[in-house]
């Protein structure tokens, strides 16, 4: 069966249509209690969400599911998803589940899974999932004494805090510095203020009253303008944006210019390389990460290996080859020593350690490498697959590729979650990436108004 169901992260779309109906929701419930139902003893999920108004659906609909294959549930609340991935694992339970969309706004939401060892699935077992889903008649449902059992679990809040901060043990005193974090009106709108606080900052929460409907909007780590507003108004020394599940982050110098990804793996890597933590002698990171990037490691005779886009397949590189460190150019910073997944929160201590260490200011330490310019536009189509295929597409990304030569890199792709071709070029000239982008996107067939 073809991996139609989940995406690069999940399963997602807007609220209330498939696939993210109830009824969708509880197949999925269903056919995942089926999956990891095993052995004699009284099988467990875990569930946390996000704050979107369609969470409580969602959530009801999953508990439903697997109470009817006799799988007990374990009902987290609004967490951060690399919450969900801990508390799976350290709860013992046999699949975790994340009701969020991430950093899309409130009308989309997603279910994402784990295995009972907190890393996200394979696409063999979620393919084997869908296949179920799609086949209703081929659940198993639980005899009457054994349907499954349900409760809230109160201190999943401060478990995951108290693993946040062991995972900086005792060498991060935040004490003198003023943080602006805004947790984007999402899962972490309780955890990151505390974490800070409680760590020695002064500290000034920003995007902190979720009402179902405000997650990601016009905050958080996609939308980082109010964020450098506060940071300048208030003479923060950094500040720290997630988004609506708390999975990605990107850093405010005290100057109010953003921070991402690229640079935080930079910085984090020298100081794990200078203390002798560094596994696997570099960094793995997407294929839309900055040449620059690539450069700086290169320079430190570090690697950086490249995975095509999606967290997932980051991980799965980092587990396989070695590497204790990994993620994306947009802030999921993924780091195998201390998470199962990408945790924003995680990787702003390690980042504030580089910092304190380094004993500059955030604009100067978070400064590794000059970006090589880099220019992204997405393109709406009606079938990507189909645009992409076109011959007229095929020779314009050649001649693009042809005019850039070994100074620069062409990407185009499909995203993963929405119908849209992202064209992204990068070189040491700007005006010529400008142009090569803008004569793919030409190219492209554009959908009928």
């Amino acid at each position: 069966m073809p991996r139609t169901l989940f995406g690069t992260d999940g399963v997602r779309g807007r609220a209330n249509s498939e696939p993210m109906t109830a009824e969708i929701a509880m197949r999925i419930g269903m056919a995942a209690g089926q999956v990891f139902r095993r052995g004699a003893h009284r099988n467990r999920a875990v569930i946390g969400k996000d704050t979107r108004l369609s969470g409580y659906m969602i959530e009801q609909a999953l508990t439903a599911g697997f109470l009817s294959v006799g799988v007990d549930v374990l009902l987290l609340g609004p967490v951060p998803t690399p919450a969900v991935g801990f508390l799976t694992r350290s709860m013992r339970a046999d699949v975790g589940v994340m009701i969020s969309a991430s950093h899309n706004p409130y009308e989309d939401n997603g279910i994402k899974l784990f295995g009972p060892d907190g890393f996200k699935l394979s696409d063999a077992v979620e393919i084997q999932i869908g296949a179920l889903v799609a086949s209703p008649r081929e659940m198993r449902l639980a005899a009457s004494p054994d349907i499954g059992r349900a409760r809230r679990i109160d201190d999943a809040d401060g478990r995951y805090i108290e693993a946040v901060k062991g995972s900086v043990a005792k060498a991060v005193d935040l004490s003198g510095l003023k943080i602006v974090v805004d947790c984007a009106n999402g899962a972490a709108y309780k955890v990151a203020p505390t974490v800070l606080w409680e760590l020695g900052a002064d500290v000034v929460p920003v995007g902190v009253t979720p009402d179902g409907f405000n997650i990601n909007g016009n905050c958080g780590s996609t939308h980082p303008g109010v964020l450098q507003e506060q940071v300048v108004t208030h003479h923060a020394h950094i500040g720290i944006a997630l988004d609506g599940d708390a999975d990605r982050v990107v850093l405010v110098c005290e100057r109010g210019q953003v921070i991402d990804g690229d640079q935080l793996m930079a910085t984090i890597s020298d100081h794990w390389m200078r203390d002798g933590r560094l596994r696997g002698r570099g960094v793995v990171a997407t294929v839309m990460s900055n040449l620059g990037l690539e450069r700086y490691l290169g320079a430190r005779k570090l690697d950086l290996v490249r995975t095509q886009v999606g967290d997932r397949y980051v991980l799965e590189r980092m587990r396989s080859d070695g590497f204790n460190l990994g993620g994306e150019q947009s802030g999921h910073i993924i780091m195998t020593d201390y998470a199962t997944t990408g945790d924003g929160l995680m990787a702003a201590l390690q980042a504030l350690a580089a910092m304190i260490r380094s004993g500059r200011p955030a604009s100067e330490t978070f400064r590794a490498f000059e970006p090589v310019p880099q220019l992204l536009k997405n393109v709406r189509v009606a079938n990507a697959n189909e645009a992409l295929g076109a011959d007229v597409v095929a020779r314009a990304i050649a001649d693009a590729e042809a005019k850039l030569g070994k100074n620069g890199r062409i990407l185009v792709r499909k995203s993963g979650t929405e119908p849209l071709i992202r064209v992204m070029a990068e070189g040491d000239d700007s005006d010529l990436v400008r142009a090569v982008v803008d004569q793919i996107i030409e190219a492209i067939p554009q959908p009928a108004a």
